[in-house]
């Protein structure tokens, strides 16, 4: 017979939606980011703080609608490991591309 477990630190359905709610903002923020940089010029702020934010949304998704803060620690380092080793290789590629585009 198989074991259920009950957890009773999960999130209730209001911190969801504040959590949703959050997300939209984020959201919000991104796209307002979009259009602010194509009417001001941010300096080349505008893509680490895409990245930033995405990162952020990335980690509440993965964190609260996926269980995983209420899993085992392992499974958060395997989540954060392939995450900053996806950033990582986003980073060398966006400068692989950035000096050919420079020298090329």
């Amino acid at each position: 017979m198989a074991e259920t477990t009950t957890h009773d630190s999960y999130p209730s359905t209001k911190e969801y939606v504040k959590i949703a709610v959050l997300l939209a903002v984020l959201t919000a923020l991104e796209v307002s980011l979009f259009y602010v940089d194509k009417a001001v010029d941010m300096g080349g702020w505008d893509g680490p703080l895409l990245v930033a934010l995405s990162a952020i949304k990335f980690i509440l998704v993965v964190g609260w609608f996926m269980h995983l803060r209420f899993e085992n620690s392992l499974l958060a380092r395997f989540f954060s490991g392939g995450f900053l080793a996806a950033m990582t290789l986003y980073g060398i590629v966006l400068l692989t591309f950035g000096a050919i585009a420079l020298f090329g």
